[in-house]
Order: C-alpha cells, then structure tokens, then sequence
C-alpha cells in the first residue's frame, strides 16, 4: 500500500516544486514528462510536488490529462484567451497562469494590458507575472502595479547562460519588493538543488536559500543581510532556519528535476524516507 503522503511530507514542503521537466534544461517529451508526473502521484514524496508546467502551445497534447497545470503564455498578453478558452472545453485543470512582459520600455502598461486580457479572459487563477531586469525604478513601478491588480510576480533565478543568472543582492532587492507590497511570488528556473552552489560555468542559487532569504526579509531584515543568506553554502545552516512565514509568500518554485530538491531536503533531515 502507499504510504499517505500527508504525514511524510511537512507544511514547509508541500506543493513547493512546480514539475517543469520539459524546460531546459531538462527538456523531457512532453509525453514522457506527464507519464512521470502521474505515476509520481503514489509516491510517498507526491505532496512535495505542487502543478505541472507546460507552455499554453502543449494544451491541446495533454487532453486527459487530471493534474493541476501551470500554464506558460508564450506570447503576450492577447495570446491569454486563447489557450485558457481550449483548456476549458478539454477539461483541464489550470491552476495558475504565467506571462513575461514583452515590453521593457513600458512596464506597467504592459502590466495593465495583460491584466485587462486576463479579466476579458475570465481568468479566475493565480497569474504570475514576470518582469525582466534589475530593480530599476521601472521594474517597481510595475510590482506597484502587479500588486494593485492583485496579481502575483515570478522571479527567474536562473538561466542557461550563466552570465544571465541575476546576482544574489538583485534578487535579494526583487524579495523586498515583493513582500514590501505584500505579493507572493514563485520563482523559476536554476533552483534544482537546495543550497547555494558552483557548477562549472557560475553559481548557481539554491531554493532553501531563497526560502531563508525571504524569512528574514519578512522578520523585518535588510537586504544585505538577505543578500548574505543567498550567498550561504553552508547546508546544516540554513536547515536550521525557521520557515514559518516563507511559504506564504514564496509560493512554489519551477524545477526541471524533483528527484534533485528531494534528495537535498533528505540529505539535510528535512524530509525522511519512508
């Protein structure tokens, strides 16, 4: 019998890895990356997996699918309707939307473009915002304006091109923006292993780092001293830290690999195996 994953995996875990095995730069089929999905569901560790990521051009390959799906528009904000309309008439269970700004010379119009699609669209669904660049006046002015909509924003933490991976007091200055605004967030992209680490080409950002980093921010910390936290590689450590208030706001993380979050929260008696 499989074990009920209620009791294995605790409040801290639940629903924290977004499966987006067919991202880079895993790319995984799209058939075999949804077989997994599936069968994951009996495992004791099933609770730690939240949505499956797919691009809105996959919808109409997953019709039977049953699980909650995370929907990338690959477009901009008139390709909302669209795939959220034959999600619907397929039966598919979206769970949430996410859209990048297209136009960096006019953030918060492209906010309030893609809010006005969402609304004509009916989406009734966490919409995940993403905008691009350092925090540059404009890019907050476009957090004030995500948050005013009531939407929600997504940090991309890293990136194939490890030149492109944002440094730690960039994305330190994107989580005291979005908690100053009060606006939960998901990240996406680098975060496969739990701590802070050095694979050949540049570092890399680790989840549970993210997860501290976002505490102490709401515990009223700098952000240097979260800047600090990204940067932490000592394991056991940031194990350590209470993460009470974190999931509130960091939502899920996108990962193109669950077996590696796994086996680092066991690695660091955070979760234990059955």
């Amino acid at each position: 019998m499989t074990p009920d994953p209620a009791p294995l995996v605790s409040d801290p875990w639940r629903g924290l890895v977004d499966d987006a095995a067919i991202f880079p730069p895993g790319d995984a089929p799209l058939h075999e990356a949804t077989a997994t999905y599936a069968a994951r569901r009996e495992e004791w560790y099933a609770a730690l997996v939240g949505t499956f990521v797919l691009r809105d051009t996959d919808l109409p390959l997953v019709r039977g699918f049953g699980g909650p799906l995370s929907v990338v528009v690959t477009g901009g904000a008139g390709q909302l309707a669209g795939p959220l309309g034959a999600a619907a008439r397929l039966g598919l269970d979206v769970a949430a939307v996410e859209i990048a700004l297209r136009d960096p010379d006019d953030l918060v119009g492209n906010v309030r473009r893609v809010d006005a699609a969402a609304r004509a669209a009916e989406v009734e669904v966490p919409l995940f915002v993403e905008v691009p660049g350092p925090p540059t006046p404009a890019w907050l002015a476009a957090a004030d304006e995500v948050a005013a909509l009531g939407h929600r924003l997504k940090l991309r933490l890293g990136n194939v091109d490890h030149d492109l991976v944002p440094d730690s007091a960039t994305v330190a200055a994107w989580v005291d923006a979005a908690l100053d605004r009060e606006t939960p967030f998901k990240a996406t992209a680098g975060l496969h292993r739990a701590v802070r680490h050095d694979p050949e080409g540049g570092g890399a950002h680790g989840f549970l780092n993210l997860l501290a980093a976002t505490q102490l921010l709401w515990d009223g910390g700098s952000v240097g001293d979260a800047t600090d936290v990204l940067e932490q590689r000592d394991g056991p450590t940031l194990a350590a830290t209470d993460l009470s208030s974190a999931r509130r706001w960091m939502t899920s993380f996108g990962s193109c690999s669950v077996t590696e979050p796994l086996d680092d929260l066991i690695s660091l008696d955070l979760l234990e195996a059955p």
